[in-house]
Order: structure tokens, then sequence, then C-alpha cells
């Protein structure tokens, strides 16, 4: 059965579908009005937030994406493409940027990875901004721009001079800085993994290498087509976009161009440790059938004199000697400790 259910197939361009799953009862809409000198902020559940009049830039959170109709009134409000409103409800959708006459439409994926056993939790994040707006799609009612937030409400806050393609740059930035700590959390596994599969791999080994690559997988479905989308960013000739900003547009690209080379290298680690784990059982299980085999070689002459002694006929020269059954063992005795020394003089033992 598919992971995801194809809930737009046969429909028409711009069909606005929800096709995620539904985290909060209703959507929160959180407003922010702001200027050099201040900042309003204003919260309501699942409908627009009346604007204050003044010359402020406008930030429109909206937390939760499973009504349509809200997410339609805010289409109408801002002129946003269908096509755009179709991709904020669409899910799946892979990280992009699209160019509009009144704004630019980008999509990322905020990762977490709450329980290291676990695989890493995905939420899409969407942005659309225009001359003097933002507006920001999430999920779920975590606020993955709290960090953002927190610069905004503080007095003199750079932030609050820009314009809205700066905070644009400024969420995405928040969303690849995310990334760190899940890769700090892959790191910490790969060693914790090098360690137990160089003193004692089991069957859980293997089943652990193979969830990090998946998550290592999904770090690189986000990250990848991330990159590519901010360096088309950091490169737009587009009204809406400051030439003061594409700066720090070019540091972003470098940001996901670094995360990208350490999911490269964890995944070469990783491919190294499922060689090293496979060597390491190769090695115990060779280290087995060694200590069997030397077994088995001393046995066998001793197993030889006992199956000759052990035949019943009536005459065998041996069996009338005195002490016969002592010289068996002297002999037998003599074998087995003549074997121990030539197999520690090899080096075998």
């Amino acid at each position: 059965m598919p992971k995801h259910e194809r809930k737009k197939t046969g429909l028409a361009p711009g069909s606005l579908v929800f096709t995620g799953k539904k985290h909060v009862s209703e959507p929160n809409v959180i407003l922010l009005q702001f200027n050099e000198n201040d900042v309003l902020e204003f919260e309501a559940k699942d409908k627009l937030v009346p604007l204050k009049e003044g010359s402020y830039s406008i930030w429109y959170d909206i937390r939760g994406l499973h009504n349509i109709d809200l997410i339609r009134q805010f289409g109408d409000q801002y002129d946003i493409h269908p096509l755009a409103l179709e991709d904020i409800l669409n899910t799946q959708q892979r990280p992009k940027i699209d160019e509009y006459d009144n704004g630019i439409f980008i999509t990322a994926q905020a990762l977490e990875l709450k329980d290291p056993k676990e695989d890493l939790d995905v939420e899409q994040i969407a942005i659309f901004f225009g001359k003097d707006f933002l507006l920001s799609f999430q999920e779920k009612e975590d606020d993955n721009f709290a960090s953002v937030r927190t610069r905004l409400l503080a007095p003199q806050a750079r932030i609050r001079r820009r314009t809205p393609d700066y905070l644009a740059y400024a969420l995405l930035d928040s969303v690849v800085d995310q990334y760190y700590p899940v890769l700090d959390q892959v790191e910490e596994e790969i060693d914790d993994l090098e360690s137990i599969i160089l003193s004692d791999p089991d069957n859980t080994t293997k089943n652990r290498i193979h969830q990090l690559k998946r998550k290592l997988l999904t770090l690189r479905k986000a990250v990848v087509p991330l990159r590519e989308a901010v360096s088309r960013f950091s490169r737009l000739d587009h009204s809406m976009v400051k030439e003061d900003t594409l700066v720090f547009l070019r540091d972003l690209y470098d940001h996901t161009v670094q995360v990208m080379d350490t999911i490269d290298t964890y995944r070469d680690l990783l491919n190294g440790l499922y060689d090293l784990y496979l060597s390491e059982i190769s090695y115990r299980m060779n280290i087995i059938m060694k200590v069997l085999t030397i077994i088995s070689t001393i046995f066998i002459p001793l197993s030889f004199l006992a199956g000759i002694y052990g035949m019943n006929f009536k005459n065998i020269p041996e069996y009338n000697i005195k002490y016969g059954y002592f010289y068996l063992w002297g002999i037998m005795i003599a074998i087995f400790l003549a074997s121990l020394y030539f197999f520690r003089k090899k080096k075998w033992i």
C-alpha cells in the first residue's frame, strides 16, 4: 500500500485539495504588523485578522492547513495564484521557488528528530511574499519560526527595517538551521554504531544502520531541491527582491551546500560502517570456525584410537598388556599436547 494517498489524481490544475494530515483542531492565524519603531501582534482562530491602519509590513503566520476556505480567503485577499494555493495544500510538495507578477512563492521542508529510534518528522513550510506582506503556512501548531519572531519583537531589531524578501530569507534560514541539530544527532548515532560494531555487533545493528540510511535519504530529499531553490532565489531579477538581500541569500546557499556535503559524508560513513559490520560478522564467524576446526583436528586422532580399541574383536593383542589402558591414555594426552603446541607455534591459537 502506498505511503501517501493520491487525492489529486484526475483533478484540474489549481484544484484546492488538502493532502496532508490534520495536526490541529482549528487553524491558528497569527498576524504581526511591524515597522522600525513598533510591532503589533494579533491572534485569531480560523479566520483572517483585521489589519491596523498605518505604515506597516505584514506577516501572517497560518498554522494548520486543513481549512481550505481559510486558505482560499488568503488567496483572494492577496491575489495568490491558484497553482500556488494548490501547492500550499499539497504537503507532499517538493521544495521549490516560483515567481509571480505580484509575489514570490517558496516551499521547504522543516525536519525534526524527536526520537533517535524513529523516523524524521517532516513538515512542509510554504511562504508567499509581495511588496509589503508575507504569508507563511505551517502544518503544525509548533512554531518553526520562533527564533525569527523573537528577533522581530526585540527593540531596534534590524529585521524590522527590512522588506518582506529579507523576512523570507530569515524564515528559510531558520528552517536550514534546524537541519544542524538533526545532523548532530545522526553523527552521535554513527559514532555509537561504530563503537558497537567494533565491540559487540548483533542483529539490531544492521537495522539501526538501515534506519540511519533512511533518515539521511529523507534529509537529502529535503535539502537537494531546497539548495536549488535558494540558489535561484539568490539570483532572481525580480522587483520584490532587493539588492541588499541577495548577499544574505548567497550566505544561505552556502549553508545548504554545507548541509548537503555533511549528508554525503555521513552517507559514505554509513556505507563504510555497513562494510565494517559485514567484515566484523565474517571475522567473528571465522574465529568460531577456527576454534571448532582446531577442536575437531585434536579429537580426530583421539577418536581414531578410541575407535580402534573400541572394536569388539576378541584377538586384539594390546588387550593383554597389563597397563595398556594407561598407555593408551598417555598416548592420547601426548597427541593432545603436541597438537596444542603445534597450533600455538603456528599462531593459530
